[in-house]
């Protein structure tokens, strides 16, 4: 009877594995036929039925860093090498900035609470509501006056204030989660309160800096509104690159938008698989235990 239950238990396992496999693979099909479409030739793309089995070329991903296109078609340049330097940047550091500034501020929150501590964290959160799209408008205005409209400084610090409220949000939940008593017995050990953050509370709050950087570097990434209307020439991303590559007198080209895509993904993987062990438990800290 127990070798016969757990060979439903089994069977049942193998189903819902098998079940789970098809909606990974419904969800994930897009970004399959994009990364295809990269290693198709024009041909390709565009021919009816869409081919699956074709002869894989690399064109489109050699245009984009040679910013010219095969003989006979115009030739136009896509500049990839310095937007994709832009958003690299860009996103890093702003990144970087709000995990630095949102972290120290996560702890002051959780551990020294003011008084009317819940309606400031609320304050903090109202600036996350609104669309961006409400307040483009003053924000165009502040940077045309203050003269940040196409710097890096002034993406930057926009990207950095919208990216604080999340930081802090998400970092003070792991403070709270501390037990605070190994603070106090590092206090009692003659431990500076710097010396208490760094060396006791920060270790042990690195899977919630993985999860918010990862979330943060997300949505950094793929910002488009604020990008297009506040960056110029120089200082543009990819986003906004691949949208010029639409339209024009030749058309879409369809493989070197795929192709540029594809490449636009890679940073992002990189990143979750690089901190996939701490992502996965800052995703899931205070629900389930080590």
């Amino acid at each position: 009877m127990a070798w016969r239950k757990r060979r439903e238990i089994g069977k049942a396992g193998w189903g819902w594995t098998g079940f789970a496999g098809i909606i990974s693979f419904i969800y994930f099909f897009p970004v399959l036929w994009i990364i295809l479409t990269a290693f198709k030739s024009n041909a390709d793309v565009l021919s009816v039925p869409p081919k699956f089995l074709f002869t894989p070329t690399l064109e489109n991903f050699v245009s984009v860093f040679r910013r010219s296109y095969i003989p006979g078609q115009a030739a136009v340049d896509t500049g990839f090498d310095l937007f994709f330097f832009n958003s690299i940047y860009i996103a890093g550091t702003s990144v970087a900035l709000a995990l630095v500034i949102g972290t120290l501020a996560a702890y002051g929150f959780s551990r020294y609470p003011l008084r009317g501590n819940d309606t400031y964290m609320f304050i903090i959160l109202t600036t996350r509501m609104l669309p961006p799209i409400i307040v483009i408008i003053p924000i165009f205005l502040m940077f045309r006056l203050a003269g940040l409209s196409g710097t890096y400084t002034g993406i930057i610090a926009l990207y950095t204030a919208f990216n604080l409220p999340f930081t802090i949000w998400m970092m003070k939940s792991f403070f709270d989660e501390l037990a605070p008593d190994i603070e106090d017995a590092g206090r009692l050990d003659g431990s500076s309160e710097r010396r208490v953050f760094f060396k006791i509370c920060l270790p042990q709050v690195r899977a919630g800096l993985a999860a918010t950087a990862v979330f943060g570097l997300i949505l950094t990434w793929n910002e488009f509104l604020f990008a297009l209307l506040l960056t110029g020439i120089d200082t543009r991303t990819i986003p906004v690159a691949m949208a010029q590559t639409i339209g024009g007198d030749i058309g879409v080209r369809w493989g070197l938008l795929a192709a540029i895509e594809t490449l636009f993904l890679i940073p992002v993987i990189v990143v979750v698989f690089a901190l996939q062990k701490h992502l996965l438990r800052g995703v899931t800290f205070g629900t389930i235990k080590r």
